[in-house]
């Protein structure tokens, strides 16, 4: 039987997708109801390529979104104009590579205006085609279990950042208050939440550079708490929760180690908790959850990126099961679920792995974590 297998949602999107979704973004002209009927036929695709993986607990792909947090910009009133750059800190020290990069248009463009008006919601219209678009494939394949993404507050104030309300804070409870119908919507539809969490450690070194560790686990914190607020009326076994430190290859020699994070991920009110083990900064990391265990939440279920989502190398499933097992021997075997490290799709039109490849790395996966008796 082995383990349940997912994976943290982003998908790679067809051309015909990408081409509608930057026809929004650059406010030129096209049929709504062209871009709803491609949006709903590359959903049914992408479950059915999830579901010929073997893939059990299937998403969406974030289809019809630019990306995992800028989306919000579409669907909430009070953004505008344009937020800085901050390119991470690790790639600043190496500008050569930054560099080059830069030049090959390694770099995804879209747009991230700042927050300078209240936020509020516009309706749940978009989200609920989302929503339709992913059950009716997944009744089509024959697939029980989904999960929708959803970005959190934590996110959004890292990219979209405030120019209106007068504290950080003050803009991280907006974002709550905001986004809290979205993640009761999505559950209330049948389907798991995802909440995607780079704020929690991919912000350290690019909005944080200049407070110490310390200082930026309270943040983080902060940003947990606004989250947790917004899942208030939602049970925690319906709710998945994802962390990184930035899905590109790079040196990532300025992470915060997952040890100095372990207490804010597993403070969230969340089952699930997926993070990466597969990269070879963060591969060696298992050993925090050993080293943990006593204070693993009983309830938590851990979901480790067993494939690496910025290399085409495809993971033997061998070492897939190899990275499982170092986790079932931790919590248990009904307490793991395999995973990927990050998205494969994580902006529309962008992605380092080729997409046949993409699920080549998820079938790699399901037959590895099929290993696991």
């Amino acid at each position: 039987m082995g383990l349940l297998t997912t994976h943290v949602g982003s998908l790679p999107r067809t051309q015909a997708v990408v081409d509608f979704i930057f026809a929004r973004e650059h406010g030129e002209s096209y049929e709504p109801a062209d871009f709803d009927a491609c949006m709903a036929q590359a959903v049914m695709e992408t479950v059915g390529k999830q579901k010929a993986a073997g893939v059990d607990i299937v998403s969406d792909g974030e289809t019809s979104k630019i990306s995992y947090a800028t989306y919000v910009k579409d669907r909430y009133t009070g953004f505008d104009g344009d937020s800085p750059r901050n390119a991470p800190a690790d790639l600043k020290l190496f500008p050569s590579f930054l560099k080059r990069i830069a030049e090959s248009g390694g770099t995804p463009k879209y747009a991230r205006p700042m927050c300078v008006g209240e936020v509020r919601s516009k309706g749940q219209g978009e989200l609920e085609k989302d929503i339709a678009n992913l059950k009716a494939a997944m009744e089509a394949h024959g697939v029980a279990r989904g999960f929708m993404n959803a970005a959190s507050p934590g996110v959004i104030s890292l990219f979209l950042q405030n120019d209106h309300y007068p504290t950080r804070e003050a803009y991280l409870a907006a974002l709550a208050d905001a986004m809290k119908a979205e993640y009761e919507t999505i559950v209330a539809a049948g389907l798991d939440l995802q909440l995607d969490c780079p704020d929690l450690a991919l912000s350290r070194h690019m909005l944080f550079n200049d407070l110490s560790d310390a200082e930026f686990v309270k943040v983080a914190a902060s940003h947990v708490e606004a989250l947790n607020h917004a899942l208030s009326e939602i049970p925690e076994d319906r709710v998945r929760i994802h962390i990184c430190w930035g899905n590109y290859e790079g040196p990532h020699v300025c992470d915060i180690p997952m040890a100095k994070m372990f207490d804010t991920l597993v403070s969230a009110k969340a089952r699930y908790l997926l993070f990466e083990t597969s990269n070879p900064r963060h591969g060696h990391e298992w050993t925090v959850w050993r080293d943990r265990a006593a204070d693993i939440p009983e309830d938590k279920v851990l979901v480790p990126g067993v494939v690496d989502t910025t290399t085409n190398f495809v993971e033997h499933p061998d070492l897939v099961a190899q990275r499982l097992q170092r986790f079932v021997e931790i919590v248990g075997a009904d307490r793991v679920i395999a995973g990927s490290d990050c998205g494969f799709g994580t902006f529309a039109g962008f992605g380092a792995v080729d997409p046949e490849i993409a699920y080549a790395k998820l079938a790699a996966m399901v037959e590895g974590a099929r290993q696991i008796a």
